[in-house]
């Protein structure tokens, strides 16, 4: 391991929103939407945004798009006065070369950390200190601090032990977690064991206060794309120790995000078609869900967003 590249600024407390990507009717990059999204977010409250997450569909973008979301992203921040917030970029990828060059490109396009899943491609030939070792080579090199990414979901079920992150944690340049395996269990042992200052998060809207019960940081959730204020208010209502108002939000808010976990990014931007009136198409081959499963997201997501309107 060698001391960190680069110098950031520390992650604060609080939500942060791995943005959805917007594209064009003819399938390019909507920079507009991108940037209306941004500023729209941060001016809710939220502590930083990520973009290149699950919800980023990281893996339908050309490497210049992402450096592209990343530059637009950046901008609308600083031009909307929110230069200090952080942006995070997934820069996740199956080989230790392309996931260092992924995290390259996120610094010089103005991203102030990255992301990062670990490879599942070959996960049987991959054992956890191969894993390890690939979080060490690429957070020598990263000129920006790096983040572990776990979600079995995404890794054919790869699951990091609380150990290995704790482990990955002691490299100087791994400056967080982001758990959306959901086990509050594993969340409470990383932060009692990690190092001041090692950021642990939640991955999913629905565990916000339980995360912050044992010591968490925040979360990095998807439904927070449409209920960025309601997720807010929850890490607010904690810390101002009023838990029964907090438990009252976090449970609206846990049933919207279970329509979300069912249909997953399309559903979320879908919701955001509906009830914002932007969003638009994934990439193909994915499409936005219709019929039976439409109903069932505008039903589900309408009491949290009453809550959310009543909250501007």
């Amino acid at each position: 391991m060698t001391e960190s590249p680069a110098q950031s600024r520390p992650l604060p407390d609080g939500v942060y929103v791995p943005t959805v990507a917007f594209f064009k009717g003819n399938d390019d990059i909507d920079l507009e939407a991108t940037q209306r999204h941004a500023i729209h977010l941060a001016e809710a409250g939220v502590a930083g945004l990520v973009v290149h997450g699950s919800n980023g569909e990281a893996v339908h973008l050309s490497r210049e798009e992402r450096s592209l979301v990343i530059k637009t992203t950046r901008a609308a921040l600083d031009q909307s006065d929110h230069h200090l917030m952080p942006l995070i970029a997934g820069c996740g990828a199956q080989s230790t070369r392309e996931t260092t060059q992924l995290c390259r490109d996120a610094a010089s396009a103005g991203a102030n950390y990255a992301i990062v899943l670990p490879p599942a491609y070959y996960g049987g030939l991959l054992n956890t200190s191969k894993i390890v070792q690939h979080f060490y080579d690429i957070a020598d090199s990263s000129p920006i601090p790096v983040m572990i990414y776990n979600y079995p979901g995404a890794c054919s079920g790869l699951d990091l032990s609380s150990d290995t992150i704790l482990q990955i944690g002691k490299h100087p340049n791994v400056a967080g977690v982001k758990l959306t395996c959901g086990n509050t269990g594993k969340l409470a042992r990383v932060v009692d064991g990690a190092r001041p200052g090692f950021f642990v998060a939640g991955g999913s809207a629905d565990f916000i206060l339980q995360g912050l019960v044992v010591g968490g940081h925040g979360t990095i959730a998807g439904t927070a794309n449409l209920v960025p204020r309601a997720c807010v208010r929850i890490c607010e209502l904690f810390h101002a120790g009023e838990f029964k108002e907090a438990r009252r939000l976090q449970a609206i808010v846990a049933k919207a995000d279970w329509v979300a976990i069912q249909t997953g990014f399309a559903g979320v931007k879908a919701a955001l078609q509906h009830f914002e009136g932007y969003g638009g198409e994934p990439r193909k081959p994915c499409g936005l869900p219709s019929g039976e499963q439409m109903e069932m997201i505008t039903n589900g997501f309408e009491e949290v967003m009453a809550l959310e309107r009543s909250l501007v």
